[in-house]
């Protein structure tokens, strides 16, 4: 791969997730203290992700597979996307900024599958050559936070009276503006399956369902969909919660789990090696129980060192149990099913499993608001840390050992 191409590919991963990362981290904050949303509200905000997920395979499959190179695609989304995020920028109510939202993650989700594939296809050997442009992706949502946080603020006390944090959406229009023209001038990418029938099965990855007669991999998919309750709670309430504490810098401090998801992807191939596929999955689930109950009881103390750590299991929280699972579920599906049952699994997770974390999460956010307007975030943060525990101790039961090779 070119060196010109390589940075060609570098900027559009580290403004795709400049993007997803400058606003989507701050929205239960915004809505909560700027639109007076309820924790239903917010949840309900934050489940247009799942609905992008849902329709992503139909955009991906129907359109940028069979009639239109995926670069043009790419463009056209992001700049419809650029002035949705313009019109949710002058939104004041909930009522009017919500269908925006909910079309934007509709346009924004097949973006994730769209850059991978212009990615992969100016790569001659993309399992060495990936890693190094994806990383941009997560340096450019750090980046993203870096900014709130450190370089306006906009995510202080005050400045989120004052109404400060709409501006990320002002920010993110521009930059999605940016990345839209900018793709036009990416490398061709043309559509893969222009003379091929493509089925709903094909599209929804359906041909992979097989697999679910295998019970070690059942067992491996109804943990995947059940953990993914505990993982809404942190997207969608963790800044909040950071915010009520009145913790300095909370979008910036919440970097920390993304530079600690780059370190454990270092480590997670010598883990995989050393204990295997299960063992990989019950400490990522671990992760998940300690990281809720330090977000439970370290903030009664002195300090946010136990909340730090919270945030930092970030990297084993997902990529022991996302990644993981990435892995293993390539290796079950072979050579045949690998697209159609990563395509299922990402459906069943971010899909239905996050629409169910979400719905959960506004829920008991909603039951635990107190009359001074706070919250109880113990027992807000207990319920996925017991729930966390709940998956690990199913899983640990009903999963039987098996060798799986690393791959990358």
């Amino acid at each position: 791969m070119k060196g010109s191409i390589k940075a060609q590919l570098s900027i559009m991963m580290f403004l795709e997730f400049f993007i997803w990362g400058g606003w989507f981290v701050t929205l239960g904050t915004f809505l909560g203290k700027n639109l007076s949303a309820s924790g239903a509200q917010v949840g309900q905000a934050y489940s247009t992700q799942s609905w992008g997920a849902i329709v992503a395979p139909f955009i991906i499959g129907l359109i940028a597979d069979r009639f239109f190179n995926a670069e043009k695609i790419l463009a056209a989304l992001h700049i419809i996307g650029a002035v949705l995020m313009y019109v949710m920028y002058s939104a004041d109510d909930f009522g009017s900024f919500y269908p925006l939202l909910l079309g934007y993650m509709i346009l924004y989700m097949p973006t994730l599958a769209l850059v991978n594939s212009i990615g992969f296809n100016q790569m001659d050997d993309p399992a060495k050559e990936f890693a190094h442009v994806r990383l941009w992706g997560t340096v450019g949502w750090i980046i993203a936070g870096l900014v709130i946080s450190l370089a306006f603020s906009w995510d202080s006390s005050t400045n989120i009276e004052n109404g400060m944090l709409k501006n990320t959406f002002l920010m993110v229009s521009i930059m999605s503006f940016i990345l839209g023209v900018f793709s036009y001038f990416l490398p061709k990418t043309p559509p893969r399956g222009k003379s091929e029938k493509i089925t709903l099965s094909d599209i929804l990855g359906l041909d992979a369902l097989k697999l679910l007669a295998d019970r070690n991999y059942l067992v491996f998919f109804m943990a995947s969909i059940l953990i993914c309750i505990p993982l809404a709670f942190y997207y969608a309430q963790a800044n909040p919660f950071l915010v009520e504490l009145n913790v300095s810098n909370p979008t910036g401090l919440m970097t920390i789990g993304q530079g600690s998801e780059v370190l454990m992807m270092l480590l997670l191939p010598f883990f995989f090696k050393r204990f295997g596929f299960k063992w990989t999955l019950i400490v990522g689930m671990l992760a998940w129980a300690l990281r809720y109950t330090l977000f439970a009881y370290g903030h009664e103390g002195q300090g946010i060192f136990a909340l730090i750590i919270g945030i930092a299991l970030h990297g084993i929280c997902y990529d022991f149990f996302f990644v993981a699972g990435q892995i293993y579920t390539d290796n079950k599906a072979g050579e045949k099913y690998k697209s159609a049952a990563q395509g299922l699994i990402t459906l069943a997770t971010y899909g239905i499993g996050m629409l169910i974390g979400f719905k959960i999460a506004g829920f008991i956010v909603d039951k635990q608001l107190l009359a001074s307007g706070a919250h109880n975030w113990i027992e807000i943060w207990k319920f996925p840390a017991i729930f966390s525990v709940g998956v690990l101790v199913f899983f640990a039961l009903f999963f039987k050992n098996e060798k799986i090779e690393y791959t990358n």
